[in-house]
This record gives structure tokens, C-alpha cells and sequence, in this order.
């Protein structure tokens, strides 16, 4: 079973669909809090499904449960603390036991987490799968693409 990661911020159109192809996932889960902004660029909501389908064989699930909330978002933008940040995401998934939202049919054909950051390091997609990973009782490799 697989989780990768990815971020669109500093990736064309092109690097992106490409990168997605050549891992493949079967399954993008899109975790961001806003995905109909104009900063979404090719990856908006309404457009995202067309593209990965046609130009990579990807099925799109929208999946809010794994998205911060506004108000841990906004205080992590306030304070740029990230240790606070991080508890209170994960507090937050176990509230919402997103672990079981997340298809173990999905694990096995290998799935994406989206959000928006260049690098995982400091993202709540490296922190969400994780999350599922060590809360699913089989074998899951995490790849930041």
C-alpha cells in the first residue's frame, strides 16, 4: 500500500500531470481547504477531475475530513508555530477519525494527497499521511513526489 504526496505551488502544468502519471497512483485525494481559488491554478476543483482523468488515469476524491480547519489554519498563519500547528491537525484527524475515510482499496492502488506547499516538510499532507499510515494496520510507504 502506498500514500504519496504532492504540492502544485513551483510545478507547471505539464511536471505536474507527468509526476502524477509516472508514480501510479490510481487515486488523488484532495485535501485542501480551498481548492476553488483562483491561486489553484490548474488544480481548481471543478477542472482537477477532467485533467487527471484524461491526461493521467487518476480518479478525484474531494476529502474535507483530511483539510485543517480555517481556525487552525489561520492561527498557524498568525504565529508560524509550527509544533502548535501540528497538534492541533492531528488532534483534529482523530477527532474526525479520518482514518476511516481514507479506501484501503484506494491504499492498495496507491493514492495522492494534494495540498498546495512546494515541500512536505511543513505540510499538512506529509502530517495526514502519516496520520493514516500509522493508523492502518497494514504496511503503507509514504512518497513525497
Amino acid at each position: 500500500m502506498h500514500i504519496y504526496t504532492i504540492g502544485f505551488t513551483k510545478r507547471t502544468a505539464a511536471n505536474f500531470f507527468e509526476t502524477l502519471k509516472k508514480s501510479g497512483a490510481k487515486h488523488l485525494l484532495d485535501i485542501r481547504l480551498n481548492n476553488t481559488s483562483q491561486l489553484a491554478a490548474f488544480t481548481k476543483k471543478q477542472d482537477l477531475p477532467y485533467f487527471l482523468k484524461s491526461l493521467a488515469g487518476i480518479e478525484y476524491h474531494e476529502m474535507p475530513e483530511l483539510a485543517p480547519s480555517d481556525p487552525i489554519l489561520k492561527e498557524y498563519r498568525r504565529s508560524k508555530n509550527w509544533k502548535t500547528y501540528e497538534d492541533a491537525y492531528n488532534k483534529l484527524l482523530g477527532k474526525r477519525k479520518a482514518e476511516k475515510s481514507v479506501s484501503k482499496v484506494w491504499l492498495k492502488e496507491g493514492a495522492v494527497m494534494l495540498c498546495s506547499e512546494h515541500d512536505a516538510t511543513k505540510c499538512h499532507r506529509r502530517l495526514a499521511a502519516e496520520y493514516i499510515a500509522n493508523k492502518n494496520t497494514g504496511k503503507i510507504t509514504v512518497t513525497h513526489l
